[in-house]
């Protein structure tokens, strides 16, 4: 994108930092100098375009291509009037084709296309719906009721933050007022010396200070949050790790070295480079098939009754291997 710059006077951030571009409803940008020499009797023309534009529509540039500045200074006036909410519509098909036409007035606005057909479309859209308008400006939609009860919710917690803490402060003074008359009394009626008696107050008011006053940190910062300590117990044993022998009823597997010597590669199928990059390999398919056709050969139910224990263990009517190597 090109350095922001005014495109009358020429002058950019770069030469002055703290330059202010200043747009206005056409969507070309001024700095504040040039408007302020331009529009000196309040109104004026647009040195770019010719518009006729007013001193105190001028407002500061936020975003730096000038397009977007429009477009939103646009959409936010197009919204005041066509402010419709979903529930207002029979279908959301319906809801969906009014958001449309709202995009379509204003890309046409933007960029200056039927100019004059959008803007009887938009008169003829306020004549039309001149109730609905004026009752859904003052209607609040969903999120702004939401945020409305953020707010009130937020309100009413501080306030009960300030009580709790304007009673804390009250219970404070009158300790320490019940302190002061505790003392004269002593002071009055005691045996002892005036000496003796500071003394005692002085360490049981520093006892009753140390037992209310919070836990901080040791930058002096209160620790909001007190847990208590969670009591000591037994360190458990450690874990041990035992194999789980699954009961399979059939004869032992060939290991991956029997599958690679005694043949039984030679009736499946190689795999493709893809394959291969997953994970797959000829041997550990037809190991799982031979693990699948043998399991369960030498189960009888007469003889045999499952327990819990091995109720998880393979059977012939387990899932069956993918044929993708077997050829």
């Amino acid at each position: 994108m090109e350095e922001q710059g005014c495109p009358r006077c020429k002058t950019t951030k770069y030469r002055n930092p703290s330059l202010k571009l200043l747009v206005n409803v056409c969507g070309h940008s001024l700095c504040e100098s040039c408007v302020d020499m331009l529009f000196i009797k309040g109104s004026g023309a647009c040195p770019q375009c010719g518009t006729a534009l007013r001193r105190n529509n001028y407002r500061l540039q936020v975003f730096e291509d000038a397009t977007v500045e429009k477009e939103v200074d646009i959409r936010k006036r197009i919204l005041r009037d066509f402010n419709k909410k979903e529930e207002d519509f029979p279908d959301l098909r319906s809801y969906n084709d009014y958001l449309e036409m709202i995009e379509t007035v204003v890309f046409n606005l933007t960029n200056g296309v039927d100019v004059e057909s959008t803007r009887k479309l938009i008169e003829q859209y306020k004549k039309e719906n001149k109730d609905y308008i004026k009752k859904n400006q003052s209607k609040l939609s969903r999120d702004e009721e939401y945020l409305e009860q953020l707010i009130e919710q937020e309100k009413h917690e501080t306030a009960i933050r300030r009580q709790l803490a304007a009673e804390e402060e009250q219970g404070e003074k009158n300790t320490k007022r019940r302190n002061k008359d505790a003392l004269i009394d002593d002071l009055m009626f005691s045996d002892l010396t005036a000496q003796a008696i500071l003394d005692r107050h002085k360490k049981v008011s520093s006892v009753k200070e140390e037992e209310q006053k919070p836990p901080t940190f040791s930058t002096g910062i209160r620790i909001q949050n007190v847990y208590t300590p969670m009591d000591e117990t037994t360190e458990p044993e450690p874990y041990v790790y035992v194999p789980i022998v699954l009961e399979t009823n059939g004869p032992p597997f060939p290991t991956l070295d029997d599958i690679f010597k005694q043949g039984y590669l030679a009736n499946v199928r190689n795999c493709t480079p893809s394959e291969r990059a997953g994970g797959f390999e000829p041997h550990i398919a037809c190991q799982r098939a031979l693990m699948d056709a043998m399991s369960g050969l030498f189960y009888f139910p007469a003889v045999h009754k499952p327990s819990p224990e091995t109720s998880l263990a393979p059977t012939s009517h387990g899932p069956t291997p993918s044929p993708m190597y077997i050829s």
